[in-house]
């Protein structure tokens, strides 16, 4: 690696570790004040971040940066105003740090306190989406975490804007070090940053699979995931049908593009032939494509026979991968092999049936009767999101203020010694 280049991470490095140390300082009341101040910046400097924007979406469209992208990567006074109210959102969220988990009081008068602390430095690792850098910064920063964030070079113009608009009403006392953004756009920083164990204490990555993966392979640094959602509707023999359809329109149709839509439709054999034609012409009004199993198209004539890819695919499109299963078993089976642990439902009126599903379903968030597009973490009542983690240690689904804290056991005793 370059020497020059070494130099510069290290520097951001040693300054965040150190912000993070003057971050324990602040109590929660200087926070959010900090919080609400950063709020203000953006709406202050909305022109500007617009401005800076516009470069960045001029060379998008000249790399050829697809429609998706685009879209993800553009500003809009609107879309500024939402960051803004976002920040102030999470003031107003109850602060983690320092909140006691568990007491144990010990027979030889020990009190043992299984307290909330920070994890200390996060690396940011996202792509596209500038709206990230005030998101990741303010959640961080809330839990009492440095971060360094490290964005993609199409939105290098916006991420300082956003950034240096959130710094400039803050007074000369705040902790500045605890959020960096990287400037250098050499992807050969992201693989030197991902070496610095005992320095980084967490990476989180946002973005395609390709990213993330490529994060995690690299990475000394505990990574927290989310590879993908190919996430599942079941329909059961007792659904109610009207609620199903709802559901299942809502979970492909409402936003395809992310990912916690639906990707697979599987359907109960003895409601099949009812349902599925009903689900094909509502979303048929969405130009929905159906990929199906053999009994789907006998059912579906116009449906595409589906290839065995298709039961492991993310499209983030107007696709839908679609099968025929003979029960709960075979539903939950499926589930298993090419589900991805993000989000998965059933829908049905039996009991029995919702508490099999529930218990066999191996994904971070599992729902009865609801759609899964509300793995979020706003709709969870949490705030905004660091990410929705499919892993299983240390944090799984919707990420926000908790899932940024660790713990420590503070001991209180008045002299006791162990013989």
């Amino acid at each position: 690696m370059d020497a020059n280049l070494e130099q510069q991470l290290d520097t951001i490095v040693t300054a965040a570790k150190a912000g993070s140390r003057r971050l324990l300082t602040l109590s929660t009341d200087e926070k959010n004040t900090a919080l609400r101040q950063m709020a203000s910046g953006l709406r202050s400097d909305s022109a500007a971040i617009e401005s800076a924007n516009k470069l960045d979406m001029t060379a998008g469209n000249e790399a050829g940066l697809s429609d998706a992208m685009l879209d993800r990567l553009l500003l809009t006074a609107d879309r500024i105003e939402a960051v803004a109210v976002a920040l102030e959102e999470i003031a107003d969220l109850a602060d983690p740090v320092g909140s006691i988990i568990e007491t144990i009081n010990r027979p030889n008068g020990l009190v043992i306190e299984k307290t909330r602390v920070p994890i200390g430095v996060l690396l940011m690792i996202y792509e596209s989406r500038p709206n990230v850098t005030a998101d990741a910064a303010a959640l961080c920063f809330k839990a009492g975490n440095a971060v360094i964030l490290r964005g993609g070079k199409e939105a290098v113009r916006s991420n300082r804007a956003i950034l240096d608009a959130m710094l400039k009403p803050l007074g000369d006392d705040f902790p500045r070090d605890a959020i960096q953004l990287i400037p250098i756009t050499d992807r050969a920083a992201v693989g030197a940053l991902l070496q610095m164990s005992g320095r980084i204490d967490m990476c989180i990555p946002r973005g395609g699979e390709g990213l993330i993966r490529a994060v995690a392979e690299q990475s000394r640094i505990p990574v927290l995931k989310h590879y993908k959602g190919v996430c599942h509707v079941y329909v059961d023999k007792d659904a109610d049908l009207d609620m199903a359809l709802e559901i299942a329109v809502n979970a492909k149709c409402s936003r395809p593009g992310v990912c916690n839509a639906m990707e697979t439709l599987l359907v109960h054999r003895d409601v099949a032939g009812e349902f599925l034609p009903r689900f094909a012409e509502a979303t048929g009004v969405f130009h929905v494509e159906l990929r199906g199993c053999a009994r789907t198209c006998r059912i579906l004539p116009d449906a595409k026979p589906a290839r065995e890819s298709d039961w492991d695919e993310e499209y983030l499109d107007m696709i839908c991968a679609v099968r025929v299963v003979d029960g709960d078993d075979a539903a939950i089976a499926h589930i298993d092999a090419h589900g991805s642990q993000h989000s998965d439902a059933i829908v049905t009126a039996d009991a029995h049936a919702a508490e099999r599903f529930l218990r066999g379903v191996d994904s971070a968030t599992v729902y009865v009767n609801a759609s899964t597009r509300f793995t979020d973490g706003a709709a969870f009542g949490k705030g905004a999101e660091i990410g929705i983690s499919t892993d299983k240690l240390h944090a799984r689904g919707p990420c926000g203020l908790e899932e940024l804290t660790t713990y420590k056991y503070v001991i209180r005793g008045s002299g006791q010694v162990r013989g």
